[in-house]
């Protein structure tokens, strides 16, 4: 267990108790090793509570590396913070913490913690092994229900079935592991729960802030959302007839989505009021009329206001968001979300609407929020669907290079790179977000030269529904050539080089997941002092596999160097014994990228 492990789980006991829909007792002991101050982190305590869970008791211990016990924990060491989060102006959600601090390694910490549910709307996930280089000696989890409570439950890299022992007036389900060892993480490697032993809880029927609910499908789970909204949508007179005033005149419902988006977007700003219930229900649509602003829930629900008034059917809509966070159980039916958009469907069409967004264009979702299962809640209940996926041809990158060499191996470039779909997704959080200088600054972080300066910059956005933005950069690069007597050396690919390289392992583990694609070209022209003829010219390149594809070419015509690039990168899960066909790839793209060509300077003979 020692192995690449930073901590050591020695005892883990997990415990819920559950004696009506509104009331759960959950227990939590655990024993962790830590064995270097890379471990230190995972020896503190964080328990969350709110108006849904409240903290019983909290015990804990620390000893050394022979036993012997160091402290023991009093109350008055325990913090409680607000654990308003930066996304929020107010939660009711806290946090009680400690940390013993210790820096004397190997010791031992041992907390127990005892907590209150009133709901059993939260069903914690088990997972004993939180994260890489975290070893297990011995992890259990027992969850006791009464006979009329039903609950289901997935369990990831478990063997077996769970012990099943009769309990007072139920039953006891437990789940055990014993000497897992650490997980090292590999390069583009499945989501977590994918890697590691754990498992999922759902309950069928539960209850929440006086509301009753069941997740035994995804059609009555959406019912229960639209318990919560009911009665919230309703519009303020004034704003009303600004529906009206902005929309009666157009016939095409598009371009009425389109207003009624812009017009939230320009009378509303994002901010996040999590109180009570409020993790779940919105506030209604006269708050944020009053307010000007909301949470995700709020703004959508709101904007399904306007849309209802305009006489437009939308649907509030339950999704995980977040880049790379696509693993979801579309076969559980249980609370997998933390974000709401809306869901316009047309007759030959569905726009989608990210209504914390004051700059996105309308029907774009970004990286955020695309390519994965989202929960719509219609009149009926609810129902999964898929949000849009972006593919290679619309996550397009177009850069053209116009630059000229002096003698002295300054590069003048200009260069012109229009991107696309998810490609710009960082540009726009760019120039909406920051001053000019801020952006300046981004801009001398991320160009891969050694010395220049960026003498002009300028940006022109395409608010399509798959959007793109056009950048300008004029760059003057000091001693971008290489000039050894008469001899001037010189990469032709000058901004959009593969900067990754992966080592070999024979021994991968995990799949290859790539959860997004892409298609870069380049064209350069570079205009070379006179009088140089080629020495060394690269050999055009062109490489293919199930990874993605690759080419370059490069030639000099006249005075000017032409190069021509490609790649094209492919999204998709792949076997762990192909890892080194990636890496073969990586190199050989890393390689081409940097091969230079070499140019010699003509002697001119003199006439006598």
């Amino acid at each position: 267990l020692l192995k690449n492990a930073n901590v050591v789980k020695r005892v883990g006991e997990t415990r819920y108790e559950v004696s009506s829909y509104t009331k759960m007792k959950v227990y939590k002991k655990e024993v962790l090793t830590i064995l270097n101050e890379n471990g230190d982190e995972f020896a503190g305590l964080f328990e969350f509570y709110d108006k849904f869970r409240s903290i019983k008791s909290i015990e804990g211990k620390i000893y050394d590396a022979s036993g012997k016990e160091v402290k023991s924990l009093k109350p008055r060491d325990i913090e409680d913070r607000s654990a308003v989060s930066e996304i929020s102006l107010m939660e009711d959600s806290r946090v009680k913490i400690h940390h013993f601090y210790h820096r004397i390694y190997p010791y031992t910490v041992e907390y127990e913690v005892v907590m209150e549910f009133t709901t059993t709307f939260i069903f914690p996930s088990w997972f004993p092994q939180p994260a890489e280089k975290y070893a297990i000696e011995k992890s259990n989890i027992t969850v006791s229900v009464p006979d009329w409570f039903s609950f289901r439950y997935r369990t990831f890299n478990y063997t077996g079935d769970p012990s099943v022992v009769p309990a007072k007036e139920g039953k006891s389900y437990s789940w055990q592991i014993n000497n897992l060892q650490a997980i090292l993480m590999e390069y583009a490697a499945p989501e977590w729960p994918n890697l590691t032993t754990c498992i999922y809880f759902s309950p069928d029927q539960f209850e929440c802030g006086g509301y009753k609910g069941s997740m035994a499908s995804w059609n009555e789970l959406g019912q229960f959302q639209l318990l919560l909204n009911q009665g919230r949508d309703k519009l303020p007179d004034a704003v009303k007839q600004k529906v009206h005033q902005l929309t009666d005149g157009i016939a095409e419902p598009r371009e009425k989505i389109r207003i009624l988006y812009e017009y939230l977007q320009k009378n509303t700003r994002y901010v996040s009021i999590q109180l009570g219930i409020g993790g779940l229900q919105p506030f209604d649509a006269a708050y944020v009329t009053a307010k000007a602003y909301g949470d995700c829930k709020a703004l959508s629900n709101y904007m399904f206001a306007l849309l209802k008034e305009a006489n437009i059917k939308s649907c509030y809509t339950q999704i995980k968001s977040g880049e790379g966070k696509y693993f979801f159980l579309s076969d559980f039916p249980s609370d997998q979300f933390n974000h709401i958009i809306l869901c316009v469907p047309l007759p030959k069409d569905t726009i989608w609407l990210e209504c914390t967004s004051q700059t996105l264009p309308t029907g774009y979702l970004s990286g955020f929020t695309s390519n994965r299962p989202a929960l719509v809640v219609d009149e009926n209940g609810g129902h999964l669907i898929r949000t849009p996926h972006y593919g290679i041809t619309d996550n397009l990158q177009q850069r053209n290079i116009k630059a000229t060499l002096n003698e002295e191996g300054t590069l003048l470039v200009n260069a012109r790179t229009r991107y696309g779909g998810l490609q710009q997704d960082d540009i726009h959080g760019l120039i909406n977000n920051l001053s000019k200088d801020k952006v300046k600054e981004y801009l001398h972080e991320q160009l891969d030269f050694a010395t220049y300066d960026i003498s002009k910059f300028n940006y022109v956005e395409n608010k399509a529904a798959m959007p793109a933005i056009v950048e300008t950069l004029d760059i003057i690069v000091t001693n971008y050539a290489t000039i050894t007597g008469k001899r001037l050396f010189i990469v032709p690919n000058v901004m959009t080089r593969t900067g990754r390289k992966l080592t070999p392992d024979d021994d991968r583990k995990y799949d290859i997941v790539f959860t997004s694609e892409y298609r870069d070209v380049d064209s350069v022209e570079i205009e070379i002092p006179a009088g140089f003829s080629p020495e060394s010219m690269p050999e055009d390149v062109t490489i293919s596999n199930k990874f993605g594809k690759y080419n370059c070419a490069v030639k000099l015509s006249g005075n000017k160097l032409l190069y021509y690039r490609c790649i094209e990168r492919y999204s998709g899960r792949f076997p762990a014994k192909e890892y080194n066909d990636l890496v073969k790839f990586q190199e050989a793209t890393y390689k081409a990228d940097r091969n230079k060509v070499v140019l010699v300077k003509q002697e001119t003979t003199k006439g006598f």
